[in-house]
C-alpha cells in the first residue's frame, strides 16, 4: 500500500477556491448568508463557453435559496467582493446568477511558475486525506493466460488506482484468486492429462469439459519431472487437491508475468480457498440474518424444467428481489458448498475491514450481479458499525481487428489472442493508452493497424508526439545556446497563454476524475491539452515569429521554452497516470 503525498503550493483554481470561500465567508459575517449553509455544492470551474471569462462559479445559485435572497442580487455581491482581488480583472453575471470571471495575464503567468515548482507534483491533491481505497481489478479465473478480455479492466483498474493515490487516497490493489470453484477443479484435472502426456502416454484428443490449451503442458512435466509416475494411475482422490494447488500457482505465476508486461502489479492477492477455510462466509451470513436479508427458502423451479425433473431444495437465500433482482438468491448449493454470490460477499466483507471505500472493476457481463452485491455489502458494513462506500465499474469487451477484420478465435481449441502477444506486438505503452481513450462503458475496438499508425487520428501518437515535440524543440534550443528560463514571462502572448489555461486544468481535473473513478478522462484531457499544443506549434509554419525558437529574439525564446517545458511537464503527469512513458522522440 501507498503512502500519499501532498503538493507543495497552492494552484490556481484552488487559490480561486479559497478566495471565493473567504468571499462567503465575509457575506456570512456581515450576515448577508447564514452561518449553516451548505456549500458542497458550490463550484470553480471553466465556463462552458470560453468567450465568457476564464472561471465561473455558480455559487449564487447554490445558495440563493439557502440566503433567502435573490440568485442574481446574490451574485452581484459575491462578484463585487471577487473585483478586489488584483488578478481579476472582470466579473459578470450571466443568466440566473453565474458568475463569470476574466482574470488579468499574471494570474496564468503565475501558473506556469507553479507548474514549475510544483514539477512532478503538478496536479497532485489532498482531497483523499489519506483515507484507504481498495480497489479490485483483474481477477481473472487462475486457469491460463491473460487474454485481450482482461485487459481493459486491469487497465482501468491500474490506472484508477494510480489517480487515487495521486489524489491523496491510500490505496490497496487487490486481485481475488478464484481458487475454491469448479473452475479450478477442471484445471487439475487439464494438467493431470498434460502430466500422463510427459510421462510418454499419448492423451489423444483433450476431452470436451477439459482445458485444452498447450499453456498447461509445462505444468505437467514439472509435475512429471518431480513425481514420476507415482499418480498416473492413481484414483483422483489421491492427486486432485494436489494438482489444483500446483497449477493455480504456475497459472498465477504466468498472469503476473503477463501483468508486469502491462507495468501491473498488485499489494494483495486473496486466495477464495483461504477466505472459505478462515470462515468468512459463515461470519457473512450470520450478520446478513440478524438484518432479515437471509431467509432459509425455496427457488423457484427453473424455466423449462417440469416437477419430474426438478426436486424442491430449502436453501438459505439472500433478498436480492428487495433490491430489484427478479427472484432472490441462494448464497450456498444444496451440496452445502457456498455458491459464487455467497462466496463473493463474504469476501468484500473482508475487504471492507481494511477500507474505507472498495472499488470493484467488473466485465459487463456481470451487470446482473451488481445491486445483489451492493446491497449485500452494504448490509453488512452497516452491521460492522460502519458503512463503507462501495462502487462496481464496469468495463465492456475488446474487439480485435486486423486491418478492420475481426480476429478469429478458437475457444474450443484454446487459441485465443494472449495479452502477452499483443503487448508484445504493439507495445506496453499503445496498449494502456488505448485502453482509456472511451468510457469503460462503451464498446471499443482494438485494431492492431491503426492503434500503432502515426498520425492524428490515432490518439495514443497524438499526445505522446506533443512531449516528443517538446523535448526535441528543446533540444534544438540547446544546440543554439538557448535554454528554457522564467525571464519576463509578460513577453508570452494571448496564444501561448490559451495553452496555461487548458494546462491549469489538470489539477481540477484529477480530483474531478478521482472523485468519480474515472481515469479515463485524464487521457480526454491529455488529448486537449496536446491539440491545443499542435495547434500553436502550426501557428509558426504561417507565421515564423510565432516559432519557439526566434535565434534574433533570445530573451522570447527563452520564456517560450520555459512555456514548453512546464507543458510538457504536465503532458509527463498525465501520462504517469495513466501508466504511459512521456516520450522524449518519436
Amino acid at each position: 500500500m501507498s503512502q500519499p503525498q501532498m503538493p507543495q503550493a497552492e494552484t490556481l483554481y484552488a487559490a480561486f477556491t479559497a478566495k471565493l470561500d473567504a468571499v462567503l465567508e465575509t457575506l456570512t459575517g456581515e450576515g448577508v448568508l447564514p452561518s449553516d449553509a451548505n456549500r458542497s455544492a458550490v463550484t470553480v470551474e471553466p465556463p462552458r463557453d470560453a468567450s465568457h471569462g476564464d472561471l465561473s462559479t455558480n455559487a449564487a445559485m447554490v445558495l440563493a435559496k439557502q440566503a433567502k435572497a435573490n440568485p442574481r442580487a446574490l451574485a452581484e455581491q459575491i462578484a463585487a467582493q471577487l473585483l478586489r482581488d488584483p488578478l481579476v480583472a472582470q466579473a459578470d453575471i450571466a443568466g440566473p446568477g453565474f458568475i463569470n470571471l476574466r482574470l488579468e495575464p499574471l494570474a496564468w503567468l503565475n501558473e506556469i511558475q507553479a507548474i514549475a515548482g510544483l514539477g512532478a507534483d503538478y496536479g497532485r491533491s489532498a482531497m483523499g486525506a489519506g483515507s484507504t481505497v481498495n480497489v479490485e481489478y483483474v481477477s481473472a479465473n487462475p486457469t491460463g493466460p491473460m487474454h485481450m478480455g482482461h485487459c481493459r479492466g486491469a487497465v482501468v483498474g491500474d490506472a484508477l488506482a494510480s489517480l487515487l493515490e495521486y489524489a491523496g487516497h491510500k490505496v490497496i490493489r487487490e486481485y481475488y484468486v478464484n481458487d475454491a470453484g469448479a473452475q479450478v477443479q477442471v484445471l487439475a484435472r487439464s494438467v493431470h492429462m498434460r502430466y500422463r502426456e510427459a510421462l510418454g502416454e499419448d492423451i489423444g484428443e483433450i476431452p470436451e469439459g477439459l482445458y485444452p490449451g498447450a499453456y498447461l503442458a509445462p505444468t505437467g512435466h514439472r509435475l512429471a519431472t518431480h513425481y514420476g509416475s507415482r499418480f498416473l494411475n492413481a484414483p483422483e482422490a489421491e492427486w486432485l487437491d494436489l494438482f489444483r494447488t500446483e497449477a493455480v500457482a504456475d497459472m498465477m505465476a504466468m498472469i503476473r508475468a503477463d501483468l508486469a508486461l502491462l507495468g501491473i502489479r498488485h499489494d494483495v492477492f486473496s486466495s477464495e480457498a483461504e477466505l472459505q477455510a478462515a470462515g468468512k462466509p459463515e461470519e457473512a451470513e450470520k450478520w446478513l440474518r440478524q438484518y432479515d436479508l437471509v431467509y432459509d427458502g425455496m427457488l423457484e423451479a427453473p424455466k423449462g424444467k417440469t416437477s419430474e425433473d426438478w426436486e424442491p431444495v430449502e436453501l438459505p437465500l439472500f433478498r436480492s428481489t428487495r433490491f430489484g433482482d427478479d427472484q432472490d438468491r441462494p448464497i450456498r448449493k444444496s451440496d452445502g458448498n457456498w455458491t459464487y454470490f455467497g462466496a463473493d460477499l463474504a469476501y468484500h466483507f473482508q475487504k471492507a475491514e481494511s477500507a474505507d471505500a472498495l472499488v470493484d472493476i467488473w466485465g459487463a457481463d456481470h451487470a446482473g450481479t451488481v445491486k445483489r452485491i451492493k446491497a449485500a455489502v452494504a448490509a453488512l458494513t452497516q452491521g460492522a458499525g460502519r458503512q463503507i462506500p462501495f462502487e462496481v465499474k464496469l468495463v465492456q469487451m475488446v474487439q480485435l481487428l486486423r486491418d478492420g477484420e475481426p480476429v478469429k478465435m478458437s475457444k474450443r481449441a484454446g487459441t485465443f489472442v494472449t495479452l502477452a502477444d499483443v503487448v508484445r506486438e504493439v507495445g506496453k505503452d499503445v496498449v494502456r493508452f488505448t485502453m482509456l481513450t472511451r468510457k469503460p462503458e462503451a464498446q471499443m475496438d482494438f485494431d492492431f493497424a491503426k492503434v500503432v499508425e502515426a498520425s492524428k487520428d490515432n490518439p495514443v501518437f497524438y499526445v505522446q508526439y506533443a512531449h516528443a515535440r517538446i523535448r526535441s524543440t528543446l533540444r534544438k534550443g540547446a544546440e543554439a545556446g538557448l535554454a528554457p528560463k522564467d525571464g519576463d514571462l509578460a513577453l508570452l502572448g494571448e496564444e501561448e497563454l490559451g495553452l496555461v489555461k487548458i494546462a491549469a486544468q489538470f489539477p481540477r481535473m484529477v480530483e474531478a476524475a478521482a472523485t468519480a473513478r474515472e481515469p479515463h478522462r485524464i487521457a480526454f484531457f491529455l488529448h486537449e491539452l496536446a491539440a491545443a499544443f499542435h495547434a500553436y506549434w502550426n501557428l509558426g509554419n504561417d507565421n515564423p515569429r510565432k516559432r519557439f525558437i526566434l535565434e534574433d529574439d533570445p530573451e522570447l525564446t527563452n520564456v517560450r521554452l520555459f512555456l514548453a517545458t512546464q507543458i510538457g511537464q504536465v503532458l509527463k503527469n498525465g501520462l504517469a497516470l495513466l501508466g504511459v512513458e512521456a516520450v522524449e522522440e518519436l
